[in-house]
Formats: structure tokens, sequence, C-alpha cells
């Protein structure tokens, strides 16, 4: 069975974390340390704080910024669930954003139209998702949000590697922060970089930084500088703010570390892949591949096809059980959130026709690092005889 998406993981990693398994340390420890310091520098910015998955980095990243209840936070239509209900864990209210059908992703003109669509409502912070990998015009994005006064978070779980391209040619990698307050990873094992489960968030704020570190680890200081009462002891500690366990181990952060060697490699690889599908259905009567924007160099996490169901003639479902019987896996990259039952019972019925067409036609192959040519024929031999 070909999967959509998996690890790749050699003895390299192997050794790295059986060298944490033989030292003094498990979690934290000091490759925790190491591991963001290193994802500092390929992202290009002045703090990473590492934690247990994607989602407790959007939790963290809600929390550090201040969003609270009776804040309302503008969050893309197509997207993972986490998205949103990061806003919701903090109490705001989430409003959807419609998305380009073409990329599935917001645009500049998509949040200003939701902007003054919905101006009378506490609007705090956006959500900028870097769907597959790919971003949209960053600048663009980052001047509608201000001029609303809003913060932005770019949720970067698909994009680690990806690199913004502005208009004078200039290059800011993803996670940079030049044009939001905030960007979180996600390294779940179907992601570029796999540490089994883990997530960080980066910032060029120290006080962001400070709040964040703080936060994932109970609210707890030990750092006898900051402390409110008198003691000394090296088993004292305080708690000044209600935090949460959402620390990472050292044996992640090793698998991580190793990880993050190979990111151009991996990029390289998965980029060579996108491009042979593109090329195969270039002439295909029912496919379009998502449209590919100048502005991104981008780590293609996902692929995504685009396929007209009903001038096929054949539901989603029915291409997608054909072809996992023929031995190729694949899935559907996303339910719109507003189509969701949570938030249709506490927002209502909703139609946003960007999201909606899109959803209609998406469908995501396989794309991973060791996905040989022999099967990157097959999907694309599979997939143009169910359509």
């Amino acid at each position: 069975m070909i999967p959509y998406g998996r690890h790749s993981v050699d003895q390299k990693d192997i050794d790295a974390v059986i060298q944490v398994l033989q030292g003094g340390w498990l979690t934290c420890g000091p490759v925790v340390e190491k591991f963001e310091q290193k994802l500092e520098k390929i992202v290009s910015a002045k703090y990473a704080v590492s934690c247990s998955n994607g989602t407790t980095a959007l939790h963290l990243a809600m929390l550090a910024l201040g969003i609270k209840a009776g804040d309302v936070v503008l969050v893309p239509a197509i997207t993972f669930l986490a998205s949103a209900n990061a806003a919701r864990y903090v109490g705001a209210d989430v409003v959807f954003v419609d998305i380009d059908p073409t990329t599935g992703l917001m645009t500049a003109q998509t949040l200003e139209a939701t902007i003054l669509q919905y101006q009378d409502k506490p609007l705090k912070a956006v959500v900028n998702v870097h769907l597959a990998g790919q971003c949209e015009n960053l600048e663009a994005i980052h001047m509608v949000a201000k001029k609303h006064n809003l913060l932005i978070i770019e949720d970067a779980a698909h994009a680690i590697g990806t690199i913004y391209m502005d208009k004078n040619e200039e290059l800011y990698p993803i996670g940079s922060n030049a044009f939001c307050d905030v960007t979180t990873f996600s390294f779940h094992p179907v992601k570029t970089i796999a540490m089994g489960e883990g997530g960080a968030v980066t910032t060029n704020d120290p006080e962001i930084a400070k709040k964040l570190k703080l936060l994932r680890s109970h609210g707890m200081i030990r750092d006898n500088s900051e402390w409110e009462e008198v003691e000394s002891g090296p088993w004292y500690y305080e708690m000044h703010e209600l935090g949460f366990n959402y620390r990472i181990s050292d044996l992640n952060c090793a698998l991580g570390l190793s990880q993050l060697e190979k990111l151009n490699g991996f990029k390289a690889e998965r980029s060579k892949i996108v491009a042979f599908y593109d090329n195969a259905f270039s002439g295909a009567r029912h496919i379009t591949p998502v449209k590919k924007l100048k502005c991104s160099d981008t780590a293609w996490h996902l692929y995504l096809a685009l396929i007209d169901y009903d001038d096929l003639g054949k539901s989603r479902a029915q291409v997608m059980t054909d072809l996992k019987e023929k031995g190729v896996g694949t899935q559907v990259h996303y339910i719109p959130l507003h189509k969701q039952p949570y938030y249709k019972k506490l927002y209502g019925e909703m139609t946003l026709p960007g999201a909606e067409d899109y959803y209609s036609k998406c469908l995501s192959l396989p794309l991973y690092v060791g996905l040989n040519q022999e099967s990157q024929r097959s999907v694309v031999s599979n997939l143009i005889l169910n359509a």
C-alpha cells in the first residue's frame, strides 16, 4: 500500500535517540535547548520555544498574545481543527475567512472582506495558515491585518522550510516572523520533519518568548531573581500563572535535531515529486493541481489535486475506494471548519463559496521522502484511469 504520507527515519536518527537513552536526561534536558537553537537558526527567528505538539503550540501562542474571552479570532475555513480550536481553548470566538479555491489559502482580499463584514465585533487576531506548505502574499495579509490592529499568528504546521519572497525578491524563511507576531510549527510523523510528536512557536519578541516558556511548564518559576517570596534552597519554585504541562522530551528533540539536518534534502526530494505530478497531470481532463504561487518557495507537505467529480461522473468516495483497491492511499485536507457540527451549533449555518468549491474537488495524493518513481507512476496511472 502506498500511503498518502509517512516519516523518513534513518540510522542517524535512531543513533541520536539512542544517545539520549544512554545519557542522563530523558526530558527537560540539554537536547531540548539544542533543538530550539537549531530551529532558530534555520528559520531566522530570535526565539524558538518547543512544546508537545502543533496544537499546544497554537494554544500557547494564543495565551502568550493575550487572546481571551470576549476576543474574536479570524481563521481560514480550510485548515485542521486545531487552528480554530486553539482560539476556543482561551475562550475567544472564531470568525471563518473564505479562501481562494485554486490554492486553498486565505488571501488579503478574503481577509479584508471578512474584517469589513464583522467590523462590529471585537476582532483581535488572525491565523494565517500555510496549507500544504505554500504561503500566500504575506506582505499584503500583514498590511490588511495591521490596518485593522490585528495580531497575526502564522500557522506553519505544514511549512517548515518554506521561504517567502517579497516584491523586491527579498527572502524570508517561514518562522522568521517578518510579517507576523508568532509562528507555530508541528512535527507530527507525516510532516516534513518528524519528531514522533512535537511542536514549536517562534517569535522575535523576548517578552512573548518568556511567556511561552512560563506557560508550557505549569507557570512555574525557578529563577530566584523573579520570586515574590524570600526563600532559598534548591527545592524552591513559585507558580505565578496557571500554566500547562506542554513540555517536550529530549527523546523527541534528539530525533527532531537529527531531522532538521536533512531539511534541505527533504524539501528538494518532495519538490521533485510535486514537479513530476504537475507534469503528469498537465493534460488530464478532470485533474488540476493546486495553483503554485511565485511568492512561495514551498517545502511541500501535501500534494493537493483538484478533481471535477461531477464532470467525471464519480464521487470522491468512489475514486478514493478505487485507488485504495489499487494500493494507493489518499486523504482529504480539509472539511471546511464552518461545516463541522460543533461550529454549526455555535455560530449557525454559513456559506463560504471559495472553501466549499475547494472542498468539493480536493484530494491529497501520496507525497513523502522515499516515494520512488515506480510508486509515483502508479499513483498517476491509477488516478488517470479512474478520472
